[in-house]
């Protein structure tokens, strides 16, 4: 298909895991030539379960399937010294190796990076590992919980009393697949500069959803407490509701929000009620909130009851499970689900969610068999570069321009995945509404004392972007800001799907104003259709898309994260549909409008559900803290308050290295506990013996004495223990700045380091102050004079200070 905007591109894929397979996915769903070396017997993953029947006697992994849609499979070995030569022979005419062995592996390999590097150094290579190539746990063994656990997204879920809860596996390789495709597609774009280098790792790149509630952390010196299970955040009513049918999603952040919500269950009252009227009072009286509201909510259906939330502006959302959510119009009428075929098996999955509308990604498609391909048989292919990049090349993004007109924390995260790789980004606010992360305060000494310049959130989601400011319900700052996209590459907003029309910037007239210009939106349903004007949080977005009813236990209702998922989500997932739109542009020199669905973003995170109830009819039962082929597997806890431990054993000789640490040779001599199966009966006791081997023993030791012995374990940490992590540390990826108004504080790094390098990019443009660069765009992009720029200030045009809500009533007036 050689319409789509990575056509051009060959990339080979060696190693194993969710986060190699998502990435290459993202390459071959969009049209790059992806070839997977796979060893003799094929890839493990293809045995993990659920399978599928591909024909011949041959059982498939469903989610192995999925994640390799649209490529290529060769067997060989890259140790073996003839597999050795026949893969250097194919990464010679190849852009893009993507590397998931372990480091160690890498460095001693026939086919490690520094030989390829010397003798192929037009090559450009990621490698993908949990926690990168330096660093106390380098070497650390991982599994999915463990890394959530060590990425403090564990230990605020679940029970006030605990344990915390694990998640079903299938998030970790989404978002770091994301994570390494940006900058390897990024690099790939700047080709001319020479190919990189990037090591990327999962656990850095899961910290990019944590970073939310680090920053509170860091603000206010602790991290909030578990607050139960089916609460959500720091306010209420929040979490999953029954209804008459179905559950409710439901997030109630601001005053407006509680008293449309009052008004909608028809208990007016409510609204207006003092000890109800904050955001905290509310969390407090929520035992109380919720004998009132849950009644209630049981006379409607969820269904009722979130087209109502349509109306009055509400963040609801009906939670599927995964039957309901497959049958729901609102995705397929976006294509939002594609067959994928292995052998004779089909069923549906998730299609890719960057909806480019000039070139949608393949609807998913075939997968291949172990060794269906021939590396004879593969078409002639030509790279472009054929030098490596050094550190003196300019970063891979350098000479975009990217109109930020976006808020919060998804929009935001997109940017700065931007910026971070050298795009230069034009952050817009206004005077009377600045980004609500610099705070939503009203009274006097917010603004008096500039609080709204003092947020860890903003700080973070920020770095490397100019900011301006401009009244766009002016003419003249309309004018401006058309002025700034006829030259620009790119335009992204965050908004609901009303909101830009509003202004008078639909998207065809944005298009208008520049054909060029990659146009992204990004509301919860997209752009188009009745769910269209949907109000949504991350938290929101979580609930529709159906996650929270396959996470915790089998009575537990549906179980949210506790982290503000779908931002973060989106905000890759739109970073990576900018990096494809960019691609398109350099091809065809034409603009598009990317029609994200924020909700559809969340789809990939759930996909082995989803795929598991295509092709069987049903999705298993929900096991809790424990694992469909570990055992055991959990959150335990460790010496001390509220302290806890996640493991996990992977194989039988794991088990007797458990029994070793625990010193328990009666359990390792058990022969009923020597296999899998066998430890799945005893699995109450197992985890008893565990809970008392750990009741006097610190978590950090029992961290480490475990990974001595081989067995993926990890402290569940909280988001503010992040700050003092020594691997973090080691790795640079803590960098301490210090801004005005903020002075010294600390800022989270990429989670990749490009070439050999062991920390990461340092940061040199901390976020901006309101209207930082007002002058310095206006005049050096625009071209106004000094005397032009002091009359827009005059007029308040643009500012560097946020205007009191009761200026802003005055003006409104006027």
């Amino acid at each position: 298909m050689s319409d789509l905007p990575l056509s051009k591109f060959r990339v080979v894929e060696i190693g194993t895991g969710d986060t190699l397979g998502y990435c290459g996915k993202l390459f071959s769903d969009f049209g790059a030539d992806v070839i997977k070396i796979e060893p003799p017997g094929g890839d493990p993953a293809r045995r993990i379960s659920p399978v599928v029947d591909a024909g011949n006697g041959q059982s498939e992994s469903i989610t192995f399937a999925w994640l390799n849609t649209n490529k290529k499979s060769i067997t060989a070995d890259p140790e073996n010294p003839v597999d050795a030569n026949r893969i250097l022979a194919l990464l010679a005419s190849s852009d893009l190796l993507l590397d998931a062995r372990h480091p160690d592996i890498v460095e001693s390999s026939l086919i490690s990076h520094d030989r390829l590097r010397q003798s192929d150094p037009g090559l450009a290579i990621t490698t993908v590992s949990w926690f990168g190539e330096s660093g106390p746990y380098r070497n650390y063994e991982a599994t999915e919980a463990v890394c959530r656990s060590l990425a403090g997204l564990v230990k605020l879920v679940g029970p006030i009393e605990g344990p915390p809860v694990l998640p079903r596996d299938g998030q970790v390789g989404v978002v770091g697949g994301l994570t390494a495709f940006i900058p390897s597609l990024a690099g790939l774009f700047g080709h001319a500069d020479g190919a990189r280098r990037f090591a990327v790792n999962n656990l850095e790149a899961m910290l990019q959803i944590s970073e939310f509630d680090t920053g509170l952390a860091l603000e206010i010196g602790f991290s909030r407490p578990r607050p139960g299970i089916n609460r959500f955040g720091r306010g209420y009513p929040s979490g999953a509701f029954p209804t008459k049918h179905d559950w409710l999603g439901v997030t109630v952040v601001t005053p407006a929000q509680w008293i449309a919500f009052s008004k909608m269950i028809e208990r007016p009252d409510l609204g207006v009620e003092s000890k109800y009227s904050s955001h905290i009072g509310r969390f407090t009286h929520a035992d109380e909130l919720k004998q009132i509201i849950s009644p209630i909510l049981l006379t409607r259906t969820a269904m009722e009851w979130f087209e109502k939330g349509i109306e009055l502006r509400l963040p609801l959302a009906v939670v599927p499970d995964m039957k309901e959510l497959l049958a729901q119009d609102v995705h397929r009428s976006r294509g939002a689900f594609g067959p994928v075929t292995i052998g004779t098996a089909s069923f549906e999955g998730p299609v890719l969610p960057q909806h480019l509308t000039r070139a949608l990604p393949r609807a998913n498609g075939h997968a291949p068999l172990p060794g269906e391909n021939k590396i004879t048989d593969l078409a002639a292919h030509q790279r472009a570069a054929t030098r490596a990049a050094t550190p003196q090349d300019a970063l891979p993004l350098k000479g975009l321009r990217i109109i930020d007109l976006t808020m919060g924390w998804a929009g935001p995260t997109a940017t700065r995945q931007m910026g971070d790789l050298g795009a230069d980004v034009i952050k817009v606010e206004s005077c009377q509404y600045p980004d609500w992360f610099r705070g939503t305060d009203t009274r006097p000494p917010y603004h008096e004392e500039r609080t709204y310049e003092k947020t860890y959130w903003f700080q973070m989601n920020n770095r490397n972007k100019r900011g301006i400011t401009l009244d766009l319900t002016t003419e003249r700052g309309l004018s401006l800001l058309k002025r700034l996209m006829k030259d620009a590459d790119a335009v992204i907003d965050n908004y609901a799907a009303d909101v830009m029309p509003r202004l008078g910037l639909d998207v065809q007239t944005i298009l208008g104003i520049n054909p060029r210009l990659i146009v992204v939106t990004m509301p919860a349903f997209g752009m188009s259709g009745p769910w269209s004007g949907v109000r949504a949080y991350g938290s929101t977005l979580e609930q529709a898309s159906g996650l929270p009813s396959v996470n915790g236990g089998p009575n537990d209702p549906p179980t949210m994260l506790h982290a503000a998922l779908g931002d973060p989500i989106g905000g890759l997932n739109a970073a990576a549909a900018l990096m494809l739109g960019f691609m398109h542009q350099k091809i065809t020199g034409k603009g598009q409008h990317i029609d994200l669905s924020q909700v559809q973003c969340m789809l990939p995170m759930v996909a082995p559900s989803i795929l598991e109830q295509s092709a069987t009819g049903a999705t298993s039962t929900r096991l809790g803290n424990r694992h469909p082929r570990f055992v055991p597997h959990g959150c335990f806890p460790a010496l001390g308050i509220d302290q806890w431990v996640t493991l996990a054993v992977r194989t039988d000789d794991e088990w007797q290295a458990l029994c070793g640490v625990m010193r328990r040779p009666d359990l390792a001599e058990n022969s009923e506990l020597a296999t899998v199966a066998g430890r799945r009966q005893h699995e109450d006791a197992i985890e008893t013996a565990i809970r008392q081997w750990l009741a006097d023993v610190r978590p950090d030791i029992a961290m480490v004495s475990l990974q001595s012995a081989g067995i993926p374990a990890g402290i569940a940490k909280l988001p503010q223990d992040l700050a003092a992590d020594p691997h973090l540390l080691s790795v640079g990826h803590w960098q301490p700045r210090e801004r005005p108004f903020m002075g010294p504080h600390l800022l989270p790094s990429v989670a990749y380091r490009e070439g050999n390098a062991t920390q990461p990019y340092a940061i040199d443009h901390l976020a901006p102050t309101l209207g930082q660069h007002n002058h310095d765009v206006l005049s050096g992009v625009l071209g106004l004079s000094d005397k032009d720029i002091a009359e827009l200030a005059r007029d308040e045009i643009i500012g560097t200070t946020a205007t009191m809500p009761k200026k802003r009533t005055a003006r409104a007036a006027e």
